[in-house]
């Protein structure tokens, strides 16, 4: 009779953390409903300079790898194919419509080791940071955010270059770094 009690009271809590879960993601899709997933398709990408797979890891808002973005099309993590054109970058994740992140639109490239609920060895996860288009609805709220990081695994450590250099090229102003004063050092 214990045993059968302590099983009813394991799975009530249980159940009733799978709701709260639940209703967390619903509303973090509320939240995130009015944020486009990339830019519409250039109808001219021109030519590809690299394309590799990718392990498409997660969303966030800049600087904060803990908060996944709900935004349609990038909510979940899933096998992918990063392709980087003369006119962006075009991410193609399984099962969902190309999301396209024009060169203009980039601003950062750099390794990470940790995302929501990834974490691997140092420098493992690629982290893509660009702005968004902006929302879809009426007027933008000044809480909602204006740039974002994208982060991946990339499946074949051989191509981590070959995608490094091909972003490089294509958003080469935008991943300058800062200069620095002399006397700063």
């Amino acid at each position: 009779m214990a045993r059968t009690i302590a099983t009813v009271i394991t799975v009530a809590v249980l159940l009733g953390v799978l709701a709260l879960m639940y209703r967390s993601w619903r509303g973090r899709g509320r939240r995130d409903a009015a944020l486009p997933a990339g830019y519409p398709l250039p109808v001219d990408a021109g030519a590809e300079l690299a394309s590799v797979a990718v392990f498409y890891v997660a969303t966030t808002l800049r600087g904060r790898p803990l908060e996944r973005l709900n935004i349609s099309g990038l909510g979940f993590r899933a096998r992918a194919r990063l392709a980087v054109t003369e006119a962006g970058v075009m991410l193609v994740l399984a099962g969902e419509e190309t999301v396209f992140i024009p060169d203009a639109a980039i601003q950062v490239l750099e390794d990470a080791t940790y995302a929501i609920d990834r974490v691997v060895e140092p420098d493992g996860l690629l982290l893509l940071g660009w702005r968004l288009a902006g929302p879809t609805t009426g007027a933008s709220r000044v809480d909602e955010p204006q740039t974002v990081d994208s982060y991946f695994r990339v499946l074949d450590p051989s191509d981590r270059v070959k995608l490094n250099d091909a972003i490089r090229t294509i958003a080469a102003d935008a991943l300058r770094p800062a200069t620095h004063d002399e006397s700063e050092a």
